[in-house]
């Protein structure tokens, strides 16, 4: 016994049937096809003309109107071919006409979505060799004149010299680090390792290690899009004190790091970035907010907050080290939500801009 009635689906015509289909214009040729013959030759009986005269008449009328319905059906897919044929060679800005009913419009549509897709997939890998190359260069640069300077004796290969050598590695290794996060998404090979822990200790040393590697970049300008701001206080907030969580923790190390990196370089000078952890509504379920005060976000940028290599669009960062970064960040912290079956976005605030991320913990038993 059914439970209601059949939905439609999308672009599907009630009944399953459409009205312009191919298979009805092929029918209909052939019923047409056969009322022009079966009327000329009653025709023929009544004036007493010869068969051979309406015969031919039959088929000139019928090659006509087949010529018509083929040119119908062919000239959609010559238009699909060409436009095909210029998305293999690089070309993704032609489009096919849509604006048929049937199943050649379906067709239209999908190679129209296609080439949105590949068209925006190339643009991403471009902007990502844009933005490596970028930010590749900084710190080569600074390391080749360090190492420059050693060699031709302008200074000593003091520990000085040799930890801002170090402070340019590390950058790099950052940099390479974010690159292999983005690999490992394209691909879906990273595997979840959930387990339980406690939040207050596992957050507060994400927080000690943000303040941190703030206080070892200081002084040098970020390549890696990270911040190098140690003017901006970071608050922990844990309720209840001893609340446990079923997670992976590196991956919830990389959604909290970039959301208090985010965070911070948005934040005016000597602003204040709160991290709060509570309980969720399922066993060893979370759920995170990070705030700031800064300029918030528009809430017609909400869904875009999350995109690759999408920066914003606040006017000017506050305070130094506030660069706009790869735009990498926050794309990563999504997919490390979404490979636990989370949601992270942006939330009401009534100051500056607040994520939220929710987290369902162990998984059921019937799941």
């Amino acid at each position: 016994m059914s439970d209601g009635p059949a939905r439609r689906g999308p672009g599907e015509p009630w009944g399953g049937v459409r009205p312009f289909s191919i298979k009805t214009k092929l029918g209909a040729l052939v019923v047409i096809s056969v009322l022009i013959t079966t009327g000329l030759s009653m025709i023929a009986v009544r004036t007493q003309t010869e068969l051979r005269f309406i015969t031919v008449f039959s088929m000139i009328a019928t090659l006509l109107i087949t010529q018509f319905v083929a040119h119908s059906l062919t000239a959609p897919l010559d238009e699909m071919n060409a436009v095909a044929r210029s998305i293999s060679h690089g070309d993704y800005s032609r489009r096919v006409r849509d604006n048929r009913k049937d199943e050649l419009g379906d067709l239209a549509e999908t190679i129209n979505v296609m080439a949105d897709e590949l068209e925006t997939q190339d643009r991403q890998r471009k902007e990502l060799v844009a933005n490596v190359s970028h930010e590749l260069r900084t710190p080569i640069a600074g390391l080749r004149a360090v190492l420059e300077n050693i060699v031709d004796g302008v200074t000593q290969a003091d520990p000085e010299t040799m930890r801002t050598a170090l402070k340019q590695t590390e950058r790099l290794g950052r940099l390479v680090d974010t690159l292999m996060d983005l690999s490992r998404i394209d691909n879906g090979v990273v595997p979840l390792r959930a387990r339980r822990f406690e939040v207050w200790p596992y957050l507060s040393g994400v927080l000690k290690e943000a303040n941190m590697v703030a206080s070892t970049r200081a002084g040098i300008a970020s390549g890696s899009g990270g911040h190098t701001r140690t003017d901006v206080h970071l608050h922990l907030d844990v309720s209840p004190p001893e609340l446990t969580a079923h997670a992976d923790p590196e991956r919830i190390h990389q959604v909290v790091a970039n959301l208090i990196d985010n965070a911070v370089k948005h934040s005016p000078p000597h602003g204040r970035v709160t991290v709060k952890a509570r309980r969720g509504e399922r066993p060893q379920s979370l759920e995170l907010e990070v705030l700031d005060e800064g300029p918030g976000i528009p809430r017609s940028q909400w869904h875009r907050v999350f995109e690759r290599f999408n920066r914003g669009a606040v006017p000017s960062p506050h305070g130094p080290g506030s660069d706009g970064g790869t735009g990498l960040g926050l794309a990563i912290a999504r997919w490390a939500v979404d490979l636990h079956g989370g949601r992270i976005g942006v939330a009401e605030s009534e100051r500056g801009c607040r994520i939220l991320v929710t987290l369902p913990g162990e998984p059921s038993a019937s799941s």
